[in-house]
């Protein structure tokens, strides 16, 4: 298994469409690449993001990014939905520079790839987020989420 990190707004709802993909076989809600190394210090600089523990035999990295790009605005900078701030921007994460170069490589494949903000950077450090955010939107279903339910259930 293979592990990649996606901001991509409010992590509610990240994580409830990212968890029905094809080859995922895993997910944490988390914040990443911030300045602050606890929870206390109100997480400095990160971005929700969720952690997304995958087969590569089943699902590749850009397949991975042409899902996560069906639920954000990747022109948009620190917004998605209603959710506005540094912690909403847009990113892909990881460890494996192979991970950064096939993201890099998907976003330069577009004809519009001079537009995209998404973040596509090394991962710096990363906290699990507390445990009622941990697959919040199967606990309360009508909880504000910015990705249209349509999307939510779409690999379900």
């Amino acid at each position: 298994m293979e592990v990649v990190y996606f901001a991509g707004g409010c992590l509610w709802g990240v994580q409830a469409f990212i968890k029905t993909l094809p080859g995922v076989t895993f997910t944490e809600a988390g914040r990443a690449n911030g300045t602050s190394h606890t929870l206390e210090e109100d997480y400095d600089g990160y971005a929700e993001c969720v952690k997304t523990e995958f087969d590569p035999t089943v699902v590749t990295i850009r397949e991975l990014m042409g899902y996560f790009f069906e639920i954000i605005d990747p022109y948009s900078l620190n917004k998605q939905g209603q959710d506005v701030g540094e912690k909403y921007r847009t990113g892909v994460y990881s460890e494996k520079p192979e991970h950064l170069q096939e993201a890099k490589a998907f976003i330069g494949e577009r004809n519009d790839s001079d537009l995209i903000v998404v973040e596509v950077l090394p991962l710096t450090n990363y906290i699990r987020s507390a445990e009622e955010h941990q697959d919040r939107l199967a606990r309360c279903p009508n909880d504000y989420c910015h990705i249209p339910e349509e999307l939510l259930n779409k690999y379900t």
